[in-house]
Parts: structure tokens; sequence; C-alpha cells
């Protein structure tokens, strides 16, 4: 395969896009959270590309993309509590894990052999007019090797995964910049994973608390996307909480500081979210150490936070 053809997110790219994946081939394109690895998620041959070019171990399921409400509930269990998050929050940054129906179509490899799928609405116009061109239901993890730094520009996407897929629809930055906030029902709502969409503001509208899903034991017993302990990692090696850097360290700061890079200098968490990535890609390019200050572990923090624990964990050999 030759590189990646960058397509603009205009009616014609789209189209292209489209045919693409209809043709079993590999397409990123952005979302309001970040740039998506999409496959055909009916398609076995094309949603096993997508593991082989992330690199992707395959207890990972992944996320299935539909165009609204109605393509979601073709596939799973519906509930009233999903249907008034459903209501709420999308097209979003959310994700629902929820019990698949019999003869639901789909490839075994996309819930990595489990009963539940996750399934997300996304925001971004040019996405949902890619889902609606296709027709049919877009597995897509994020567009990047796996465990690295997740892509918020059709850039990061070119320099992570290069020649292993077909084309890169581009629509510029992604104005989120976290991944989706998950939910999986067992019937109750639990939050598996902190994303762009804060948890309290979950909590409002079901009404009720939210508890967290404690950790998986060990990697094969993920029940959900984004549960990897080590993952979103730059190359370099990286620290949190940090308020003072070592001499050979780069400073990521949050807040007025004296730093190497800012996430946001006015200490605004949306601001600080849509950078994370993007300044994480800056300074690994450097190859030094990275110390990140200490973020306020509320609201989008908590999804910021997640994602540096998860940047600074131990990486396997």
């Amino acid at each position: 395969m030759t590189s990646p053809l960058i397509l603009p997110a205009d009616a014609p790219g789209i189209a292209r896009a489209a045919g693409l994946l209809a043709d079993g081939d590999l397409v990123a394109f952005a979302t309001e959270t970040v740039y998506g690895l999409g496959a055909d998620a009916r398609n076995g041959r094309a949603v096993a590309a997508i593991f082989d070019a992330k690199g992707r171990p395959r207890f990972n399921p992944l996320i299935v993309h539909v165009p609204d409400i109605d393509a979601a509930r073709t596939y799973v269990e519906w509930s009233d509590a999903a249907d008034i998050l459903a209501r709420t929050f999308w097209p979003g940054p959310l994700t629902l894990v929820l019990p698949l129906l019999p003869d639901h179509g789909l490839s075994p490899l996309v819930t990595a052999g489990l009963s539940t799928l996750a399934l997300r609405v996304p925001a971004k116009p040019s996405a949902r007019a890619l889902l609606k061109a296709f027709g049919g239901p877009v597995a897509a993890p994020s567009a990047n090797p796996s465990g690295r730094i997740s892509p918020t520009t059709a850039t990061h996407v070119r320099q992570g995964l290069g020649d292993r897929i077909a084309a890169i629809l581009d629509d510029g930055a992604c104005p989120v910049g976290l991944e989706s906030t998950i939910i999986a029902f067992s019937p109750a709502p639990v939050l598996m994973r902190a994303g762009g969409l804060p948890a309290e503001a979950i909590q409002t509208a079901l009404g009720t608390a939210l508890p967290r899903a404690p950790h998986p034991k060990s990697e094969e017993t993920v029940t959900a996307p984004g549960q990897l302990n080590s993952h979103y990692a730059p190359r370099a090696p990286l620290r949190t909480q940090v308020t003072e850097p070592n001499a050979n360290e780069l400073l990521l700061g949050f807040g007025p500081m004296p730093c190497d890079l800012n996430l946001s200098e006015t200490g605004d968490l949306q601001e600080a979210a849509a950078n994370l990535f993007a300044h994480l890609h800056q300074l690994d390019k450097l190859h030094r150490p990275i110390a990140v200050a200490p973020i306020p572990d509320t609201g989008l923090g908590c999804a910021i936070n997640d994602r540096l624990s998860r940047a600074a964990a131990p990486r396997a050999p």
C-alpha cells in the first residue's frame, strides 16, 4: 500500500472515503474527540486490519460509530437509562456499552468475543456525513499505534500509521481532544472510562450517582475499550503531578507558570483537554523526559489525569 490519500472533508472527499470503507479499506477520520481509524464493522477482514495496523491486542474491543439513535438500537438491547443519556448527549463524546442483540451482523472481532457492544454517535459533522454516506456501522478506535499518543490532527495520523491505511479524511484539529466517556450498564450505569464528557454532567442527567467500574485485574479481562494500564504514551518517560521538574525534563504546565509548553495558561480545563495530545506529540519530538504539572481532578480534569496516569504507567518490554 502506498502513502495514504489525504481527502478533504467535503462532499467528494466524504464520498471517496465512504467508497473505500465499502471496499474493506481502512480510513482515518476526524471526530470531535480524536481521529478514528475506521473500517466496516461487519467485515471481519477489514476489522482485523485495524488490529494489525495499530498493533492492537485482539482482546481489546472497539467502539462502533453510527449516525443516530435509531441505528444504535438495531445492534443492542436498549434501556431507559441508555435512552436518557443518548437523547441528552448524542451526538457527542459519549460511548454506551450495552448487550448485543442476536443476529447483529457485526464481526465478532469488534467486541473481542464479549456479549456487549460499545456504541457512539459522533458530533463532528464530517464524521456523521461519512457514516450516512457509508450507510453502515464503522468500527473506529483512535488512529494511532496501540499504546501511543492519540491523534488530534491528520498529521498525527500520517506520522503514526503511514502506509498502513488507505486514506485520511482531513477535517482539521479535533476540538474536544480527549476520547469519549464510556458508560456501561450492568444493569445500572457505571463509568468505565472518563473522557470528553464530564461524569458530573452524566450524573445530573441520570439524577443519581455514577459509580466507577473497578479496574480489570489483567489486560486480558478488559470489558470495554480504553481500559489498558499503559496507554496514550509518548516514547519519552513521563511523570505527573510534578511541581519541581528535574533539570533534564521538559515541563508541560497548567495555569500561569514558567514551563516549556502550557496546556492552558488561564487554567481552563476545556482548553487543556483540547491541547493535551497535541502538546504531548510536540514535546515527544524533543526526545527528553516529560514532566506534567498538577491538574485539578474535577470535570474534564478527571479525564486528563486518567490519560496522563496511563501515559506514565510502566510499559511492557
